[in-house]
């Protein structure tokens, strides 16, 4: 039975392969659209993390397009414009990072997700976006999640891939469809059966990218740990199978919210469930106390304070007009693109990530999309956090085996029937360069040898040089502050930052001058409306 299941899945996939295997489809099917959120800690000389305020010269995080900060004053996030060429989006990456560089005071990025060389939690310094409404609203989120998970989950550092695909893809998959439904709902249902097929294989990710084997026994120190870690020569921790220990339960996750069970199986589902986490009860948050002697201490005492807390390794989202929340927007106008969440930071690279990465991340997603993707049930739901799990932990462990619909299957079994898939929509979008078979041929070799996996590259770089973790990410974030100071901006590109930088400052100026209520009154304003 379960063979017949994969079966049908790969004649669907085949399918709309073959429907989109003229000129005309083939042009629809290599038009995608992305942008990249990197995140990362900015250090002193010492390797602690800084102390002092967002470079007044980067502009103000509350109200820049491309440079603001996440949860810490420190970590910062670099955000690039929605782009169809990869190579113009990466530069695009580069630049930001090169012009943030040039105006840090000698500071530089830690080059890794899992942070270092963390003395205490209280000198982590929370974001601050000044006294408008909606800046407190920013920092008093961030002052809820220090008390309900405490700021080390919080610095953990990711990049975040949004992707969509051309119109003129959607207008040919609507016209092999039944159009029994309206085009926008069809998309968002076709994008929703991305993310279930996305949450079957996000295993893979961490897999071939997953870059936190290991990590500073600061951390730990800070911290509690569920694993028995084996320590290296010069005092780092890792385990020896690991892939990403960011996405483990050290990372960023939530145990609070996996009472929500949330469903992906369409979009009015999602908001539904969305909708009822955003008002349900948490015993353990209300001990927190929302406003303690007039002081507040988080938004509310619910499960989720607002919907950027629910943590999910992908999310579908539309962009929001001004005042309008994530699911607001998903309500008004369906689904417009993804965000894949599940990337370690690729110390390998100075901005975070590469080409070979995007090209694979293209060719994942557009097989996610194009496949068969029936609803999930709840022993799916428990297949699917198994075999992460077990990828996150032991994914470079040899004969490592996971479940498909029931049956045992290899990893390495898996991987490879994927990559021939993979390959069919490689060959139908490829140039003459062959750019996505050559990416697509970078990380089989990862599949064929674990120790080329980035994680594999990781640990071996700590332990066969005999190289402490902490010392190694000091020396990468050296060579990168170079490479980074060093690269080349034109003048139009520091015209351009400068402008950005002030024009944001004058908006968040803005802002403060118009408030016209209560910071209380604009709470309950946002909660009433949200209810």
């Amino acid at each position: 039975m379960n063979s017949t299941k994969v079966s049908h899945e790969l004649n669907i996939l085949q399918q709309r392969l073959t429907h989109l295997s003229s000129s005309v489809g083939r042009r629809a099917l290599s038009t995608m659209k992305r942008g990249i959120e990197r995140e990362a800690l900015r250090i002193d000389g010492s390797a602690q993390i800084a102390q002092n305020s967002h470079p007044q010269a980067l502009g103000s995080a509350l109200t820049h397009p491309k440079i603001t900060t996440d949860y810490s004053e420190a970590l910062l996030e670099f955000i690039t414009p929605v782009n169809e060429d990869i190579d113009a989006l990466l530069d695009c990456l580069m630049t930001t990072h090169a012009y943030t560089m040039k105006h840090l005071d000698g500071q530089r990025l830690w080059p890794f997700s899992m942070p270092c060389y963390i003395t205490e939690q209280t000198n982590i310094p929370i974001a601050q976006y000044g006294s408008s409404n909606s800046g407190k609203m920013k920092t008093l989120y961030r002052q809820g999640l220090t008390h309900r998970y405490g700021g080390l989950m919080q610095i953990i550092s990711g990049v975040h891939f949004n992707f969509s695909v051309s119109d003129e893809l959607w207008q040919l998959l609507y016209e092999q469809s039944d159009k029994s439904v309206a085009l926008q709902d069809f998309k968002s249902a076709a994008y929703f059966g991305l993310i279930r097929n996305y949450r079957r294989l996000v295993w893979v990710l961490p897999y071939l990218f997953g870059a936190s084997p290991a990590l500073c026994p600061s951390f730990i120190k800070q911290g509690k740990s569920p694993y028995q870690f084996e320590t290296s020569a010069k005092g780092t921790l890792y385990l020896p199978y690991a892939t990403s220990l960011r996405m483990s339960d050290l990372g960023y996750t939530n145990n609070e919210q996996d009472a929500l069970n949330i469903s992906y199986n369409s979009l009015p589902e999602y908001l539904a469930g969305l909708s009822d986490a955003m008002l349900m009860h948490s015993d353990k948050f209300a001990q927190i106390g929302v406003k303690v002697d007039g002081e507040y201490r988080q938004l509310n005492s619910n499960i989720l304070q607002i919907e950027n807390e629910f943590y999910s390794p992908i999310r579908a989202k539309r962009v929001a007009k001004r005042g309008e929340k994530p699911s607001e927007a998903l309500a008004r106008g369906g689904v417009e693109y993804i965000e894949v969440r599940a990337l370690d930071v690729n110390p390998f690279s100075p901005i975070g990530i590469n080409a070979h990465q995007v090209r694979f991340l293209d060719l994942f997603l557009l097989y996610c999309l194009l496949s068969d993707s029936p609803d999930t049930a709840d022993v799916e739901e428990a297949e699917i956090t198994a075999n992460l799990n077990a990828v996150v932990l032991t994914g470079r462990k040899p004969d490592l085996q996971l479940q498909r619909h029931g049956d045992d299957i290899a990893m390495q079994q898996w991987l490879n029937e994927l990559f021939v898939d993979l390959g069919k929509i490689a060959e139908l979008i490829d140039g003459e360069e062959l750019a996505y078979a050559q990416a697509l041929a970078h990380w089989q070799l990862a599949v064929d040898d674990p120790d080329k996996t980035l994680s594999g590259q990781v640990l071996n770089a700590i332990l066969n040089d005999d190289d402490a973790h902490a010392r190694w990410g000091v020396r990468l974030a050296e060579a990168y502050q170079q490479q980074l100071f060093e690269y080349p901006l034109t003048d139009a590109q520091i015209a351009l930052f400068e402008k950005m930088a002030t024009d944001s400052l004058a908006e968040q100026a803005r802002l403060e001058a118009v408030q016209e209520q209560s910071f209380e009154h604009f709470l309950a304003d946002y909660f009433n409306y949200a209810q």
